[in-house]
């Protein structure tokens, strides 16, 4: 089974963080949230606390297949200032294992140097850190290994496109359907 990670920092933007864990728990994919704050319960951009599963400190990075970045303010600043979390993304970077983030997330990307060449989207207005791509407006970018999106309103697509990565597009087609997305 296919192992997801994705990462709370305080200011963390909830919509995006909680879409993407619903709709991989909906689809089977094993997806863990980590609190990189040294607390399981994790305090997003509007108040709304998120009980995660697991502390940074405890993660088995080995057995993970995806790292997955939620945006907001100030939680994309609080993700990329987190040192053991960027040594991760270095490293499944340079494993070409998956990367994704959506909203302002993307800019830890670029401010990374991992965006070279790559197609990559973020929220409006901070291109400008998507420092060596190839800048889009789409929805959700996919290139390689890497997977960008750019905000709360582009949550669905962004999670339907993970699934897409570990069960197929018929899998994510039929996930559509089942959420009543775009029918």
């Amino acid at each position: 089974m296919s192992k997801v990670l994705i990462f709370m920092a305080e200011g963390h933007e909830e919509i995006e963080a909680l879409t993407v864990v619903d709709i991989l728990r909906r689809a089977d994919i094993d997806i863990s949230m980590v609190s990189i704050t040294g607390n399981k319960r994790v305090p997003g951009a509007h108040g709304i606390v998120t009980v995660c599963d697991k502390l940074i400190e405890t993660v088995n990075f080995d057995s993970a297949d995806m790292l997955v970045l939620p945006g907001g303010m100030p939680g994309t600043l609080n993700l990329e200032l987190c040192e053991p979390l960027m040594d991760q993304v270095h490293g499944f970077n340079a494993s070409k294992k998956g990367l994704a983030a959506i909203c302002a997330a993307p800019t830890v990307f670029g401010k990374a140097g991992i965006l070279k060449d790559k197609k990559a989207t973020c929220y409006p207005g901070m291109e400008k850190d998507l420092i060596g791509a190839n800048v889009s407006t789409d929805e959700v970018c996919h290139d390689g290994h890497i997977i960008t999106s750019r905000g709360m309103g582009t949550a669905i697509p962004f999670a339907l496109e993970i699934v897409k990565t570990f069960k197929g597009e018929a899998a994510a087609e039929q996930m559509a359907k089942n959420i009543v997305y775009k029918c």
